[in-house]
């Protein structure tokens, strides 16, 4: 995807907040879009460098989150449909699936301002409905301070608040539940925070696990009150609480089976789709699946989300060492010399 040298985009201040679905305007990171043709558009965004959510983690250096440049790439599909594409600002969308990578994790060090990205946005695929387009997928690249750092195909739909409010009450009462969610159960205890890589216990996600073999089993906490994953209320388990359950439950696994430190581990590549909503007062349960492959350079883990042993997710996480000092992993209890080898 290749990437203009001259912009005009302005990083001065972000766009409306209802432009990208959000409530604080601390969690909005997008700041301009452009028109480049009917099928390819422009998005500026600055990251933070201090965030409570964002970076909240033992890795070091410190760097930009993967799952941070998730939330650009997912602020940037819903502004491009309202600004470009014509979405009404009161559709509700949906989140189907995504493939993200990144291409350059040097590229997404920490350093002395916040860093300014530029996303490079074409339409690959439209989903029409008598007609109307109703959803799209979208190829996107990310370049951090003029270097190549991620890139996301991402493909979502939008509908009117009617048809949602139908699909979403017809979908519940197949489940036995009321028309109106109630709020997700409290797990009594949350996985010690440097289990998956935090510093902060209310950043875990995950109450309880179990090794079963070559699989890590764990129960997903969904906790409401957090002010990031649910930035404003929603009738579902969002897709960005699933994303940190599947990082953080492959992190727990990949110290659980491979005796890898979590805080010397980061995500390449997350490859996600989702089929079902994720229901507030129903058990939801991440299992990860160690996949041997001696030609990739990391770890990888396959995955699912179930409810009531109905898989609502699936996913696909590669780690790797987060500062790259050799070509493969190896238990953090093995001596230096085996490790950068």
């Amino acid at each position: 995807m290749s990437r203009p040298t001259s912009t005009g985009l302005s990083y001065s201040a972000t766009v409306s907040r209802k432009l990208v679905h959000r409530a604080a305007v601390c969690e909005v990171f997008l700041t301009d879009t452009k028109r480049e043709s009917n099928e390819r558009f422009l998005v500026a965004a600055q990251l933070p460098r201090v965030h409570s959510y964002y970076t909240d983690h033992l890795a070091t250096p410190a760097a930009y989150d993967p799952l941070l440049l998730l939330e650009v790439f997912r602020q940037t599909s819903i502004l491009v449909a309202h600004e470009h594409l014509g979405a009404p600002t009161d559709n509700k969308f949906s989140f189907n699936d995504g493939d993200l990578a990144v291409l350059d994790p040097a590229a997404l060090l920490i350093g002395d301002t916040p860093g300014r990205a530029l996303l490079v946005v074409e339409v690959e695929a439209e989903k029409r409905r008598r007609g109307d387009l109703v959803g799209v997928t979208l190829r996107m690249g990310l370049a951090l301070d003029g270097r190549d750092a991620a890139s996301m195909t991402m493909t979502i739909q939008w509908m009117p608040p009617k048809v949602w409010t139908d699909v979403r009450e017809r979908g519940r009462a197949a489940l036995g539940l009321d028309s109106e969610p109630a709020r997700a159960p409290q797990a009594a205890r949350r996985l010690l925070p440097a289990s998956v890589g935090r510093y902060s216990p209310h950043n875990v996600v995950l109450s309880e696990s179990a090794v079963i073999g070559r699989e890590l089993v764990a129960k997903v906490l969904v906790d409401q009150s957090h002010p990031a994953l649910f930035d404003h209320p929603l009738d579902h388990i969002p897709g960005a609480l699933l994303f940190e359950a599947y990082r953080q439950t492959a992190l727990h696994a990949a110290h659980e089976l491979l005796g890898l430190s979590p805080h010397r581990l980061t995500v390449m590549r997350c490859v996600a789709a989702f089929t079902r909503f994720g229901e507030f007062e129903m058990p939801t349960i991440c299992r990860a699946e160690l996949v041997e492959d001696p030609d990739r350079p990391g770890v990888t883990f396959r995955m699912e989300i179930t409810q009531d042993e109905v898989v609502i997710s699936t996913a696909e996480i590669d780690l790797q060492c987060a500062t790259p000092i050799g070509r493969r992993l190896v238990p953090e209890t093995a001596p230096l010399a085996v490790q950068v080898g």
